[in-house]
């Protein structure tokens, strides 16, 4: 079968890692008699550089062409970038959000477990590493304080800045029914993580989240304050199952669910909208300190291609042949720097991509 995938490699590592996802994909084509069609679309800084703006309308319309988007990291070093001296909608970040928006992407997947051999690299307390944990974060991506009305204007004689945080009952059945349909073939267990102790669109979710839920008698529903979950995931990430929330509240605690595993180089993401069509990146940011010196880890794209596969193209048995190469390379100890330990082989970038790519085509795995 053919598909077309549109490619936005971004700044920073972002080129680096995306080539090496293109190339597991590659093998993934050759095993399988699949071909992937890519096209290159700007968006982010190396948009700025040409046109201006960090989203043009003709990367919005190959993004539309496309069966599904892969994307690297978009930004820079916000200290020194002349990026940053922009206004905020002209920024890199301002694409990420506009692309969110354009594509129509309300749901954001982030996976967070950890691999068995990188125990000694996980963060957390060593009984905690041990017992291991493997949940993912259901992020509202359009609503919230990050698309809600924004002003800064003086009040009263003083500066003042206004955002404004807004959902509607259908932003959030949407996407509470995504979070309850991926339960349904995990553990069956979704966690509400909001503030409704002090916000009325916190109660909100609550009240259509409890209606979903009753579609979905069999999962157990649970609810947790924010600060709480931000404490309960470095203390017992193994508790959760499906982690359901916000936009702002997912943007941070996700990341955070991230770190735990040892490296952010490690997990990938997904974006939805109402069709299978999704938008799939690392969860990891641009790190432009790296860039070109072909030490990135790639891990984390290469599995957002597989969950690519798995969600936007149905093609579950080459999306777990990706997965489990991933493992078997982790197994024989071959690493990226970020997450290398005494006793392991130190590779670089296109080393990693090139071993995952020779995994898959084995057909061993």
């Amino acid at each position: 079968m053919d598909f077309k995938i549109g490619c936005i490699p971004g700044d920073g590592i972002g080129p680096e890692i995306v080539r090496e996802a293109r190339k597991v994909l590659d093998a993934v084509g050759e095993r399988f008699s699949h071909r992937f069609v890519y096209t290159e679309i700007d968006m982010g800084g190396c948009s700025i550089d040409k046109y201006g703006i960090p989203l043009t309308d003709e990367a919005i319309k190959k993004s539309l062409e496309s069966d599904a988007v892969l994307m690297g990291s978009v930004g820079g070093n916000t200290a020194t970038s002349p990026w940053y001296k922009l206004p905020p909608e002209k920024r890199p970040e301002a694409g990420l959000l506009g692309i969110r928006k354009a594509l129509k992407l309300f749901a954001n997947l982030r996976p967070s477990f950890l691999f068995p051999e990188l125990k000694a690299a996980c963060p957390l307390r060593e009984q905690v590493a041990e017992a291991g944990f493997d949940f993912i974060m259901v992020r509202e991506l359009t609503g919230g304080l990050y698309f809600g009305e924004r002003y800064t204007k003086v009040i009263d004689g003083k500066e003042t800045a206004v955002d404004t945080l807004i959902y509607n009952e259908d932003e959030i059945r949407r996407v509470s029914k995504k979070a309850f349909e991926i339960a349904e073939k995990r553990r069956k267990k979704v966690t509400l993580v909001d503030k409704a102790n002090v916000l009325d669109s916190s109660r909100l979710w609550r009240k259509i989240t409890a209606q979903t839920a009753a579609e979905y008698p069999d999962i157990e529903l649970d609810y947790m304050l924010v600060d709480n979950a931000a404490m309960q995931i470095v203390k017992d990430p193994a508790q959760f199952d499906v982690v359901l929330t916000e936009n702002m509240f997912g943007d941070i605690l996700s990341d955070e669910a991230a770190q735990i595993t040892g490296s952010i180089g490690m997990l990938p993401s997904a974006s939805l909208n109402e069709t299978k069509f999704g938008l799939y990146e690392p969860s990891g940011g641009s790190a432009p300190d790296i860039a070109g010196l072909n030490i990135a880890n790639p891990i984390a794209t290469v599995l957002s291609a597989a969950m690519m596969l798995k969600y936007s193209f149905d093609l579950s048995e080459e999306s777990a042949a990706v997965e489990e190469a991933v493992k078997a390379v982790m197994a024989e100890g071959i690493r990226t720097g970020d997450i290398m330990s005494e006793g392991c082989r130190k590779v670089s970038t296109s080393e990693m991509g090139d071993y995952i790519a020779g995994k898959v085509k084995e057909g061993k795995c």
